[in-house]
């Protein structure tokens, strides 16, 4: 129900963010299954994320967040579940896939937690893990790291990334995930270098 009081005023919010959007921006539209990846620089980061998208996004958020029964509720009712950041997180790998093969959008900031310095830390892989077992594309998301001291968010969208593409058949699972990371890391750090050169 929260989510749709959030579609009801996103016009007010938008003119709070005023997000500016550049690169592939039908790629926020891709149909069915998809898996928006975005590096994190603030707790408002999903807020911009539903801003742009035109679809609902179901969001994987750290399990401490859901300790407070009135944050539970508020987290639940935006579509999100919560994730172990601290062990190997089976069951929230497979709520994801789940919500996947829904056809929904899944959104999930791979570097596991916030990066205030202008970088992006290394990637966790359970990205990897529930692209390639559920074999949607992932559309990565660059956000300014100043976006929210600069009077409006920043925001680049790249083209859409299939595992499927980058799979060595003589290659271990673990192997191709590890590839794989590697491939979203190279075009979100493509996506920081454009969008550096644009914003300063």
């Amino acid at each position: 129900m929260l989510y749709y009081f959030f579609y009801l005023f996103k016009p007010i919010v938008w003119l709070f963010f005023r997000p500016k959007v550049r690169g592939n921006k039908r790629a926020l539209a891709t149909k069915g299954g998809v898996i928006f990846i975005c590096n994190h620089i603030s707790m408002a980061d999903p807020i911009i994320l539903g801003l742009i998208s035109p679809r609902v996004i179901h969001f994987m958020a750290k399990k401490e967040l859901f300790e407070n029964k009135i944050a539970n509720a508020v987290f639940k009712a935006f579509h999100a579940f919560p994730v172990d950041r601290g062990a190997a997180d089976i069951k929230s790998i497979k709520s994801a896939i789940k919500v996947l093969e829904k056809g929904c959008a899944f959104g999930i900031f791979p570097e596991g937690r916030r990066m205030i310095a202008d970088r992006m830390d290394a990637f966790e892989p359970g990205t990897s893990m529930i692209a390639m077992r559920s074999g949607v594309p992932v559309v990565p998301i660059y956000m300014h790291n100043k976006s929210y001291s600069m009077g409006r968010a920043q925001v680049i969208v790249g083209d859409p990334i299939y595992s499927k593409d980058s799979e060595m058949p003589n290659a271990s699972r673990r192997e191709n995930e590890k590839v794989f990371t590697q491939r979203i890391m190279n075009s979100m750090n493509a996506l920081k270098k454009e969008l550096d050169s644009i914003c300063g």
